[in-house]
């Protein structure tokens, strides 16, 4: 297990996907592995890529991956994709659009199953990202599994969050509503050929104006783009800069990776606390507990009481109402 990670450490691409694999899989090397490796990790622009269903995701990231590569930049992606219902495992669609780059030794793309997770990441997403960080990739994209209008855990994972939206989903207010919207660093018009797609362009814009503008002066700006041709990709890429450079000033960089950082420790916690939920209420000790639930002499709440009371009488009750 040690050799494992330290060939990871050393740059070995096979050792990154078996511990992947592990991060995926919840295991204590993978834990372990992330543990090692989280010194190494800070430097690498992570870039969400989020919208619907058929918004062109899969093909804009496997343009962005042309255009970065066409600059000298390495490039990690972590494909999240929905489950499959029979083995829990990705369905790996998002790698098969971007089969163009697998020789490339600039590119590494993994697909990820979301496993039942909603907002549209993995629970193991954030480990990976660790790993695809410390590896040394200068840009890590993150594409989600486009579950709609409440996929807004990229924002708090990403560096710079890319909002896709295409014309020709229907109402156009419907799609640009709060919510979704409100998680863009940048918004994209893909499939910009459209005739309708113009109308697009001018409902995004009038909602930015309707909207507060964010403190230190970034507006969000709208890129339009046809991905299958790379008409915009140049553009889009520079925006990305534009917006890497704008959160290093003042620390806003320092205080995104701070929220991040944070949000993670209260996931894994929760994951945690809900494994050592389950193996308490499943034990021996709790059977009278169930049987009392069962012959309705013990409400559920009343049950919860006692199972996490012990633990709860340790916090200040001033400080869990908060």
């Amino acid at each position: 297990m040690s050799a494992l990670i330290e060939r990871f450490l050393a740059g070995d691409r096979r050792a990154l996907a078996r511990l992947l694999s592990h991060v995926e899989n919840r295991t204590e090397l993978g834990r372990r592995a992330v543990r090692e490796a989280f010194a190494r990790t800070g430097r690498a622009h992570v870039v969400g890529v989020t919208g619907p269903p058929g918004a062109g995701k899969s093909t804009l990231t496997n343009a962005l991956i042309r255009e970065l590569r066409s600059r000298g930049r390495t490039v990690g992606v972590l494909a999240i994709d929905p489950s499959s219902a029979v083995t829990g495992g990705a369905t790996l669609g998002d790698r098969i659009r971007m089969m163009e780059n697998h020789t490339d030794a600039g590119v590494y793309i993994r697909s990820m199953a979301t496993r039942g997770q909603m907002g549209g990441l993995s629970l193991a997403a954030t480990g990976a990202i660790h790993l695809l960080d410390a590896f040394g990739f200068d840009i890590v994209l993150v594409e989600t599994v486009g579950v709609g209008q409440d996929e807004v855990d990229v924002a708090d994972t990403a560096d710079t969050t890319l909002l896709i939206q295409v014309p020709g989903l229907g109402d156009s207010i419907q799609t640009i509503k709060a919510g979704i919207m409100e998680i863009a660093d940048i918004l994209v018009v893909n499939k910009a050929d459209r005739p309708d797609a113009r109308q697009l362009v001018r409902d995004l814009r009038n909602m930015l104006l309707l909207g507060e503008p964010l403190p230190g002066g970034w507006d969000i700006p709208i890129v339009e783009t046809i991905a299958t041709e790379g008409s915009g990709i140049a553009r889009l890429v520079d925006k990305l800069d534009e917006h890497r450079a704008w959160l290093a000033a003042g620390g806003r960089r320092r205080a995104r990776i701070e929220r991040r950082l944070v949000r993670e420790v209260a996931l894994l916690a929760r994951e945690r606390f809900d494994q050592w939920v389950a193996a308490r209420l499943g034990s021996e000790q709790f059977a009278a507990a169930r049987e009392a639930l069962v012959n309705r002499q013990a409400d559920p709440g009343t049950v919860a009481s006692q199972l996490v009371g012990g633990v709860l009488d340790a916090v200040d009750p001033a400080e869990s109402r908060r």
